[in-house]
């Protein structure tokens, strides 16, 4: 036993005692933030400008601080950028998080000195309360592998920038920074797949016990070891023990990603974004995320079905329910206010707080008014594999088409790049079809009303979905194609590179 392993075991049961004593005061932890928050930044414009010395409750924030999205909070990042100081957190921040968005175009996300524990540490304790549980810590001591996006920081008003995988490469704990791979200089190459090429020559003659990246990224790695030795990753990194992976629904690519492996081995799901680190899993037998409340964060929570109101209900974290999708809101010690991730989550457990997140508030498709949502889709899928057992899902996305081809009813079409088709494609689509109709009611009333026929399944070739966002220049990083969309401008540029 290294002794890494050694000193992180004391670690682990410290930082889980703190985790147990915040979830008992999980509503009073979060009132705390509140009031910190807003205390703190009463002297910046953003606190001038919406009367923060006057806030004394929550009802009050309400009042004062509306929902917010990039843009609304756009003409006050501008200033930061052009170096001024006190506008949404007091002094400047210490990075700003460069993010694509699909509105508002490249997005910078102010991380401050405050906020900047958040991200580390919480991704810290993920792994420590994993050691906790399992008392497995033996990883520790052999290559840790993390695929990012670059580390290189560039200048914006006098705020280093960069992707948040990047900023988190600079805060790697020097105790593992020995252990820690790829290379800082192959981590630096901007070109996905030059990268993967570099890394996999870095890696593929080393102890490799942990690897963490975005299941489709981590899956692509696989495929090219595989492609240049032959051999398994059990057999290529016969230590390989732990997995940790975000940003995704794990489960369309768990079956590949453990066929690849050739062993089931333990793994970690964490959710991180840009606007801040909000939830890990802390149980190996628990698919639930624990919310983290006591993080500098200040969630509020919005019913999926009143998100669009003109002026919607929010929730604190102790009027929340079990079973209900909310859309997630965030205030935090960097200086977001009121700011819709666009994410919903769904609350699995309210003793501690658990979420499952079920999707994006935007990402839906309602073309016929049936509304499906991102959780839907899932589902729908995990019951055809399930009953289809041979078959292996490498990605996929769902899309409206409005005016079919042959002049028949309109449909869903599921556009699927597949690494082991199903024995019955008909039946596969059949039962895709039959989960959704039960999960979906305006769907199901959609289809036995003839307004919709039974979706369409559209098999793409091999690679369709890395040639996709290779052409759009999203290929690597923290970069994922949407599972859904109510357009077809996704779906088109998929068909059309499967025409050439």
């Amino acid at each position: 036993m290294g002794i890494r392993s050694v000193l992180s075991r004391p670690l682990a049961r410290y930082i889980v005692k703190q985790q147990q004593e915040w979830i008992a005061r999980s509503v009073e932890v979060q009132e705390k933030w509140r009031s910190e928050l807003v205390k703190k930044a009463a002297d910046t414009q953003f606190g001038k400008d919406h009367f923060f010395k006057d806030i004394h409750s929550y009802s009050d924030f309400r009042e004062a601080v509306s929902v917010h999205d990039y843009e609304d909070l756009k003409p006050y990042i501008e200033k930061i950028k052009s170096g001024e100081s006190d506008i949404l957190w007091p002094g400047k921040p210490l990075y700003f998080a460069k993010t694509s968005g699909t509105t508002s175009g490249t997005k910078y996300i102010p991380i401050s000195r405050d906020s900047i524990s958040n991200h580390i540490d919480s991704a810290r304790n993920a792994i420590l309360t994993y050691i906790e549980e399992t008392q497995k810590a033996d990883f520790l001591d052999n290559k840790l592998i993390f695929l990012s996006g670059s580390p290189i920081l560039t200048d914006t008003g006098g705020v280093l920038t960069g992707r948040l995988s990047g900023i988190s490469n600079h805060h790697v704990p020097g105790y593992l920074r020995s252990n820690q791979l790829p290379s800082y200089e192959t981590n630096c190459i901007e070109d996905w797949e030059t990268k993967l090429d570099k890394i996999i020559d870095e890696t593929l003659d080393q102890r490799m016990s942990l690897i963490s990246g975005i299941p489709p990224w981590v899956q692509m790695y696989f495929d090219r070891i595989i492609e240049r030795t032959g051999k398994k990753i059990k057999d290529v990194f016969p230590d390989f023990s732990l997995f940790i992976y975000g940003g995704v629904n794990f489960e369309p690519y768990r079956a590949k990603l453990f066929e690849s492996i050739g062993k089931r081995i333990d793994s970690i799901e964490l959710y991180p974004a840009s606007e801040g680190f909000l939830a890990y899993q802390d149980k190996q037998d628990d698919e639930g995320l624990l919310l983290l409340l006591d993080t500098g964060i200040f969630f509020e929570f919005i019913p999926v079905e009143n998100y669009f109101d003109e002026n919607p209900r929010r929730l604190s974290i102790g009027e929340v329910e079990v079973g209900k999708n909310y859309a997630v809101i965030v205030n935090n010690n960097a200086g977001l206010w009121g700011y819709s991730l666009g994410d919903t989550v769904k609350f699995v457990s309210t003793d501690p707080y658990k979420v499952l997140v079920t999707g994006r508030i935007t990402h839906f498709i309602s073309a016929f008014g049936e509304h499906v949502i991102g959780e839907e889709i899932e589902k729908a899928l995990k019951y055809a594999l399930e009953r289809h057992p041979e078959t292996e899902v490498i990605e996929l996305t769902v899309a409206p088409m409005v005016n079919s081809t042959d002049g028949g009813l309109p449909y869903h079409e599921w556009l699927v790049e597949f690494a082991t088709r199903p024995n019955n494609m008909e039946q596969f689509a059949n039962d895709l079809d039959r989960r959704l109709t039960e999960l979906n009611i305006y769907y199901k009333d959609l289809i036995t009303g003839s307004i919709l026929r039974r979706l369409e399944l559209t098999p793409l070739r091999k690679n369709s979905f890395i040639d996709y966002m290779r052409a759009n220049g999203k290929l690597g990083g923290q970069n994922k194609v949407p599972r859904l969309s109510n357009d077809r401008k996704i779906a088109d540029e998929l068909t059309r590179l499967n025409q050439n």
